[in-house]
């Protein structure tokens, strides 16, 4: 007679986590209408609902098609339906098209993730090899980018109804007494050849183009001790800071033209004053004052630090600084504020985890050496490597378990509707910013 695995076998412990990443993904849905998850308020975006069934795709296709004996797909379109865009997987609708998917209904989704999850369980249940337990692992870092992602479309959908309802009626008591953030000051970095990347020999997850660990030389430069705050972007806002081009890299300012920015997204202002809608719906500039500003692109991150006599840190110099911070406590997604919150004092870099996505002035690219995985996970990371920015760090909706110092983030420099602001770096001769 065999024995079946113990409480704590690996495998256990693997299942009890997909439950979990799972679960965590249905819980960020509940405040919404089945008329709310239908939303695309604009091309970047996706419904909740697809959110949903594409996880679930994900470890259909990659994960139970290839490892499975027997397993039979939940509905045979779906493959085509929901794939987002794995073209070594066949054809795809139109990412702008996905709010007009009305059926299958969401008690149809919800019902396609219940197949799923049967069969994952039943699949580690037969104490599968490691190549398995690398793809189950990889899909559920996958579903906890979808996570954020989910955040940031509802974020968008609600913001764009007339209406502007809040995703949520309650919330984390808010510290609107607290109007200072901590106090902005340097800590310097020596110069010298660095390793960047993650370590080949680690057995944390990471994705593949956060390799191959490799050798970068870095000149002596200063990282500011937190995130640009919202008091601060304003002080950049009053000094005309949306009418200089002179600030400005010539593709920002024809983005600020042609889609009329004027102040980060979600900021408006009306006869009481500057106010910002958040996912608990407006609050006054005045209670966020001491908290990062978010939802900047690259272009408005990097006019604001060259109004402020700096520059954006490249993200080799980020990695380097954060390696040597501890990532905790951060207000990542378990903290519950989706928002991001006060610096507090703290004897080291302030918030380099969580709150917002810091834009670096790196642009996303291979390491040296980097090959993209053969097949349809080549497709994950490698083939968005132009165009894109790198981003560091996190933000108030990032899972805990899913940030690290190599992580790299990527958008296009105009993207805004992300939960993305920046740290400010110098030049270690360049004299302090007045």
């Amino acid at each position: 007679m065999s024995s079946r695995p113990s409480q704590t076998s690996p495998n256990k412990a693997l299942l009890d986590r997909y439950r979990t990443v799972r679960a965590q993904t249905l819980l960020l849905t509940t405040p919404l209408s089945p008329e709310d998850m239908m939303v695309q308020s604009c091309p970047e975006a996706s419904p909740a609902k697809w959110h949903l069934a594409h996880t679930t795709w994900f470890f259909e296709v990659l994960v139970l098609a290839e490892f499975l004996p027997n397993y039979r797909a939940f509905h045979p379109d779906f493959h085509w339906l929901f794939n987002s865009y794995y073209n070594s997987l066949g054809k795809q609708p139109a990412k702008p098209l996905r709010a007009g998917f009305s059926r299958p209904s969401l008690a149809e989704v919800h019902a396609y993730r219940a197949h799923v999850d049967s069969a994952i369980a039943r699949l580690l249940d037969q104490r599968p090899d490691a190549a398995v337990i690398e793809r189950i692992t990889l899909g559920l870092n996958h579903e906890q980018q979808h996570q954020e992602l989910l955040a940031t479309d509802i974020k968008h959908a609600l913001f764009t109804n007339p209406l502007h309802p809040a995703y949520r009626t309650t919330a984390p008591a808010a510290d609107d007494a607290a109007t200072d953030a901590a106090p902005l000051a340097w800590i310097d970095f020596n110069a010298g050849l660095i390793e960047i990347g993650a370590p080949p020999d680690s057995a944390c997850f990471a994705y593949d183009n956060e390799s191959p660990r490799h050798a970068v030389y870095l000149a002596p430069y200063s990282l500011a001790t937190r995130p640009v705050t919202c008091a601060e972007y304003l002080a950049f806002l009053h000094d005309d800071g949306y009418s200089r081009p002179e600030l400005w890299l010539s593709d920002g300012w024809i983005a600020l033209r042609d889609q009329d920015w004027q102040a980060p997204l979600y900021w408006q202002c009306n006869d009481d004053g500057w106010r910002i809608y958040t996912l608990d719906g407006w609050r006054p500039i005045e209670a966020l004052a001491a908290t990062p500003v978010c939802h900047l692109s690259f272009f408005e991150a990097d006019a604001f630090a060259r109004w402020a006599g700096c520059r954006l840190p490249t993200e080799f110099e980020w990695e380097h600084a954060a390696a040597q911070t501890s990532p905790t406590p951060a207000n990542l997604l378990e903290s519950g504020n989706l928002q991001p919150t006060r610096a507090l004092v703290h004897p080291d870099l302030h918030q380099i985890f969580g709150d917002v996505w810091e834009w670096t002035a790196s642009s996303y690219t291979g390491y040296p050496g980097y090959r993209a995985a053969p097949g349809a996970l080549g497709e994950y990371n490698g083939k968005f490597m132009s165009s894109q920015m790198v981003l560091r760090g996190g933000s108030c909706v990032t899972p805990a378990s899913h940030i690290r110092a190599t992580y790299r983030n990527f958008f296009a420099p105009s993207t805004r509707w992300q939960f993305s602001g920046l740290r400010l770096a110098r030049d270690l001769s360049q004299d302090v910013p007045k």
